[in-house]
């Protein structure tokens, strides 16, 4: 089977979503809550937090980005690294790198919660178009070269992260993408090298 880890974590996100979903007392135990972290010391809630979702169209979007993205990374790192177990810990350590900054900005605030897979999604995404960015991606089915989606996308997060008011964690979505790149050039160096090489090709 090509890819395991990633459609391994695909079922278990769904199925802890989906169980998460019917069991609020579940769901309460696992999202992101800085008291818990701070108070009572769960720091397990760094990565469990990404393995419940608000809805199922929240699971929905990043089970699907995930398989897309996530198959080809895993290859590749695998392929780089000889060791699936780096992908592994290049998604979990994702999870926890991507949640940080928001955890540290409301480590005091009892209101704020936080869920969903989207910060290691993005490192997977963003890890991808460092490899291949004029690869041609369907964003609302329409496509784009993954360099163009990366701009917009980056562009886009820091605008609604500084206004804010939509419930969506715009600030792990930037930690996220930004962590898959710099774990990328500290696992391989040349990566940067490739990404530089591919720019200049202009899609030829």
């Amino acid at each position: 089977m090509q890819a395991p880890i990633t459609l391994i974590l695909i079922l278990i996100t769904s199925a802890v979503s989906l169980l998460a979903f019917r069991t609020p007392a579940l769901a309460g135990r696992l999202i992101l809550w800085p008291p818990a972290i701070d108070r009572n010391k769960q720091y397990d809630r760094l990565v469990t937090y990404g393995f419940i979702h608000a809805d199922i169209w929240h699971l929905l979007f990043n089970m699907v980005t995930l398989f897309f993205f996530g198959r080809i990374m895993e290859q590749i790192i695998t392929r780089l690294t000889g060791s699936v177990l780096v992908y592994i810990g290049f998604y979990l350590s994702a999870l926890v790198v991507s949640i940080l900054p928001t955890y540290l900005k409301h480590q005091k605030d009892p209101n704020y919660r936080s869920l969903g897979a989207s910060g290691a999604v993005s490192a997977v995404l963003f890890a991808f178009i460092l490899i291949n960015p004029w690869a041609m991606i369907g964003v609302f089915f329409i496509p784009m070269p993954a360099i163009v989606f990366a701009v917009l996308y980056v562009a886009y997060s820091i605008w609604m992260d500084k206004r804010g008011g939509d419930n969506v964690n715009h600030g792990a979505h930037l930690a996220g993408a930004a962590y898959g790149v710099l774990f990328m050039i500290a696992m391989e160096p040349d990566v940067l090298n490739h990404f530089l090489a591919q720019l200049t090709r202009l899609g030829g």
